[in-house]
């Protein structure tokens, strides 16, 4: 199983001691991109959520599922790529280390 660091997911050892067959490898901190789910909901909330107002937990619900409806209707794999870091962007991401 492939958690994410979240602390709910730390504390299962009981239950993984019951379980001998299944090992938790925790995905780095900060990497929500490596989770589906997580790149699904920020899908949802770009889309369909974000500025929206609801006026009923059932109008929200009709929302979301109008939107899962259409998604699933037209849904392919993500292709993940790795992203080019140029120019200042990579000055940015290397820090110096000084003696």
């Amino acid at each position: 199983m492939i958690p994410d660091n979240y602390c709910t997911h730390n504390r299962c050892d009981e239950w993984l001691s019951e379980h001998t067959n299944v090992r938790f490898h925790y995905t780095p901190t900060s990497a929500g991109w490596l989770n589906m789910v997580e790149i699904f909901f920020s899908i949802l909330s770009r889309e369909t959520l974000k500025g929206a107002c609801f006026r009923s937990t059932h109008a929200l619900s009709e929302a979301i599922m109008t939107f899962v409806n259409e998604h699933n209707s037209k849904a392919k794999p993500f292709i993940w790529k790795k992203r080019e870091v140029k120019g200042s962007q990579l000055r940015n991401t290397i820090g110096l280390v000084v003696n």
